[in-house]
């Protein structure tokens, strides 16, 4: 009965933080070839599959979570030509390899937004949601970072602001524009080409926010600690147009064999099945992982 199953049904799934798990080079940092060299101890514990959290260029803001460029290594971790060995070496070992994808927001380091904060007149502008401030000079609305403060930064250069919903160093991608979408999907093959097995997705319930910029609704039942939960996130979260996002991602999936993605959602139960898809074509697994 077991062989009618996927190995990310049956599995176990190990979560690798590489910058603490095993250094191979003597520099203090864990990196690509430590984590080769303890693939036999992984293999040995029955692990069916290792989740490397983020190892793109990242100034690491929020532990990589601060994505510079999505089709390279941190060199702190190794290069590509280590990453290559470490999945063909899981491969060889009968073990499956899944990335941390981070799409919701780049590193405001990164190209994209370079271009995007460079004038209001860059093909890239709207590829960030950029808005102008408020009447009284202050944030379009009254959104809030899941790590304190405004969710806006503004931008003296050009006199806007633009969203991040964590550190401000996050600027978020619009994928309310197709190129962005069409770009995201192109990073992500690169990696099913070097044979990754599959992604957990970043924050994949916050990839669409409000098209109209609306004030959120405070929350009479928020218990005073984190002011973040002081809203109810009605427009920056769960969005009905994200499904169309991850479904876009699930069909480039579904053009390789035996792939998964893994989506971090953190919803109540009867939405978080929402993520699965009416027809079973969005995430193979809607978590709360983190």
């Amino acid at each position: 009965m077991q062989d009618e199953y996927k190995w990310w049904q049956t599995g176990v799934i190990y979560q690798v933080y590489p910058r603490s798990f095993q250094d191979s080079n003597g520099d203090g940092i864990g990196d690509l070839n430590g984590i080769l060299r303890r693939l036999d101890y992984l293999k040995s514990l029955n692990v069916t599959g290792i989740w490397l959290s983020p190892i793109n260029p990242s100034p690491m803001h929020d532990f990589g979570y601060d994505v510079s460029n999505y089709t390279d290594i941190h060199p702190m971790f190794g290069t590509l030509a280590d990453f290559d060995r470490l999945i063909a070496a899981a491969h060889d070992r009968g073990m499956k390899l899944i990335l941390d994808l981070v799409p919701n927001h780049t590193s405001d380091e990164h190209p994209w937004f370079l271009d995007s904060k460079s004038s209001r007149d860059n093909p890239k502008r709207d590829w960030y949601i950029w808005r102008d401030p408020a009447p009284d000079g202050g944030p379009p609305n009254n959104w809030l970072s899941f790590f304190g403060g405004r969710a806006w930064t503004f931008d003296p250069t050009t006199g806007q602001y633009y969203l991040h919903q964590f550190v401000k160093q996050q600027p978020e991608l619009n994928y309310r524009n197709p190129a962005v979408m069409a770009a995201m999907l192109g990073e992500m093959r690169f990696w099913l080409e070097r044979g990754v097995d599959g992604f957990r997705v970043d924050v994949i319930w916050l990839m669409i926010k409000d098209a109209e910029l609306r004030d959120e609704p405070r929350d009479p039942n928020w218990d005073g600690v984190n002011p973040h939960f002081g809203l109810r996130h009605i427009y920056t979260a769960d969005q009905p147009e994200v499904h169309d996002v991850i479904r876009q991602m699930r069909a480039l999936l579904d053009e390789y064999e035996d792939r998964m993605m893994v989506g971090e959602i953190y919803l109540p139960n009867k939405q978080l099945m929402d993520y699965y898809g009416a027809d079973l074509d969005e995430c193979h697994l809607p978590s709360i992982s983190s």
